[in-house]
Order: structure tokens, then sequence, then C-alpha cells
């Protein structure tokens, strides 16, 4: 499996603002909110849980699920009103260390090249619109399920579905093993892909890295989603937006 660590970024005459503010958005609710992890009532009541959003209804207390011939008790803690709020905070939650590093990794190499594209505002709605996509494909797998779903991952997802739309050429530096190779990023994303179907196919996970699972669900509704986002607004924002906190600079193709 390839490790992506850089990309060909694009000549560009301005930081990616929103992909810096996403990470350090990203960073503070996990470190300040979750404390590292250790704030459990923040973290179980504010991720998204599947039967809190078919139902409306915010679990309070501990819930019993069967994992492989066990039954274990899922925590939960109240949450935001209305409940629905979950869809967006979840987006900002990590289920660990590791969750949050390669999340951000994929986030900084891939979201600057699509947010100058498409320009600041647009690229956020996109970020937004597809983290709310993988998370309904999560919901639809399991609409009962009461297991706590959280992290950046289908946002990002939507990124590298835009990113293959936009760039597929574009190379990619990754490692493999001890070597770093270079590959079109249609080849790194494509791969990436790959191993989610694989993965997702064989027993598509409805929970969270916390409790041992990968949403595989969110990873290939987000994927699929910044796929079409991007191709529709490829053809509405035809031309490279200008960035807006400098509007009079001029554009470099």
């Amino acid at each position: 499996m390839l490790l992506p660590i850089g990309d060909e970024n694009r000549r560009a005459s301005r930081p990616a603002w929103v992909t810096y503010l996403l990470i350090a958005a990203n960073f503070a609710v996990f470190f300040f909110l979750q404390q590292g992890g250790l704030n459990e009532a923040f973290t179980y009541g504010w991720s998204v849980v599947p039967l809190e959003i078919t139902t409306g209804t915010d679990l309070t207390a501990p819930r019993p699920i069967t994992v492989g011939g066990q039954t274990v008790e899922i925590p939960h803690h109240p949450g935001p009103t209305p409940i629905y709020l979950t869809l967006i905070t979840a987006m900002f939650m990590h289920g660990g260390y590791l969750h949050l590093f390669g999340n951000m990794l994929y986030l900084w190499i891939f979201g600057d090249n699509v947010e100058h594209r498409f320009g600041a505002r647009a690229f956020l709605a996109f970020y937004l619109l597809s983290g709310l996509a993988a998370t309904a494909a999560q919901i639809a797998l399991d609409p009962t399920g009461i297991i706590p779903n959280l992290g950046a991952s289908g946002a990002i997802s939507g990124v590298l579905g835009a990113y293959l739309v936009l760039f597929p050429k574009n190379r990619v530096y990754a490692l493999l093993f001890y070597f770093v190779v270079s590959v079109p990023a249609v080849v790194a994303i494509g791969m990436w892909i790959v191993f989610q179907f694989i993965n997702g196919l064989g027993s598509i996970a409805v929970s969270q890295e916390s409790v041992g699972g990968v949403a595989y669900g969110a990873h290939i509704g987000g994927f699929f989603a910044g796929i079409i986002l991007a191709t529709i607004m490829r053809f509405v924002i035809k031309e490279e937006k200008p960035n807006i906190y400098s509007p009079y600079e001029t554009r470099q193709r």
C-alpha cells in the first residue's frame, strides 16, 4: 500500500487558507474539546450515531451490542440540540492520534490544489457537502446502528475524488516500503479506493476507530460524492477563482 507524502503542487500565488483552517480546526477540536481522546462525554455525545439521526432522539445512556458473540456496552452521552448538529461536529472529531494525523496528512497533500481550483468559499462548501454525503452513506448501511461515527475521513475522501477528476496526471510522491516513488494521481488514488472496496465489501464496519472499526461506507460514499460534485463544479466554475483575501492579485497559469 502506498503512503502519500506529497504531490505536484500547481503554481499558486496564495496559501490554501481554507485547507489550513480546516486542519487547524481538527487539531483544536481533538486537543481542546476531546482533550486528546480523554473527554469521553464529549466524544461520544457529539459523534454521529445512526439511530439518533434516523429517529431524532439523543441517546444518553449505554446501549448493549453483540460483537463476535460477546455483548459489550457502547457508551452514550448527551449531545447537542438538535441532535442533527452531530452531522457537522463529527467531521472535526477523531478517534485517536493516528486517525487524526493520517487524515490531516491527506488533507494537507490533496486539499490545496482543489481549493485553488474552485476558490475558498466553494471549496469549503464542497468539503462539508462531501462529509455529509459520506455520513449519509454510512447511515444508510445501518440506519438503526448505535455505534458512534466520527472523523474527517468522509470529507477528505471527497477531496480525493475531486483531485482525481481535476488532476489525474499530477505526480504524487509516496512511500513504498523504504522507497519514495512518484506515480500519477490516478494510480495513487485508484489504489486507495480499490483498498476501500476490498475491505468494505467483506464486512463494511459501522463503527469508528476507538471501538475497532473503520467506516468504509463513509469513505466510498464521500469519494463518489466528491467525484460527482467536482464534475459539476468544474463546469460551473470554469476559471480558477482569485483569492478572496487578496482581490487585486493576478492569477498565475
